[in-house]
């Protein structure tokens, strides 16, 4: 376990909201801080953390690995910051990525055209985790002259049917 500053912080916060409510059951100092002591991190894990989770939007940060974006396609989000901040197949032909990301799930709608492009690749990048997420987040891959030109992540509403 790793102790950041945002874990002590709400940890503390966790604690001092136990010991208030010990103390409206308890008024002995010693036994509501021992208690409060002993609960605080209980509650924070089994209670707090998980609701924490449920709610909030982060989501754990992966370094690209082409075995994994082939092997999980419904974690492929964990790996999106990576890949658009630091722009890593900008410049790679059409062959190079079919050997990183694997073929094109599906062609992007051209408007200047009207028709599917198959210069536009779009990958399914899974879900990411929270109470009320449906928006499936998908990735696109622009080509101009047989080489990535743009990548552009993006979402579509989920309907479950």
């Amino acid at each position: 376990m790793i102790i950041t500053g945002s874990f002590v912080i709400l940890l503390a916060i966790v604690f001092i909201l136990v010991w208030l409510f010990m103390n409206t059951v308890d008024h002995r100092k010693w036994l509501t801080f021992l208690v409060s002591l002993v609960l605080a991190p209980i509650i924070y894990f089994y209670v707090f953390y998980p609701l924490l989770n449920i709610f909030s939007s982060y989501h754990h940060q992966k370094h690209f690995n082409a075995k994994a974006w082939k092997e999980s396609p419904a974690l492929r989000y964990e790996m999106s910051h990576e890949i658009l901040n630091d722009s890593l197949f900008i410049g790679k032909n059409k062959i190079e990525v079919t050997q990183l990301l694997g073929e094109s799930e599906w062609y992007g709608w051209d408007d200047a055209l009207k028709v599917y492009s198959p210069n536009k690749w779009n990958y399914n990048m899974g879900l990411k985790p929270g109470a009320f997420n449906n928006m499936q987040e998908c990735l696109e891959l622009q080509f101009e002259d047989n080489n990535v030109e743009s990548v552009r992540l993006y979402q579509l509403e989920r309907t479950f049917e």
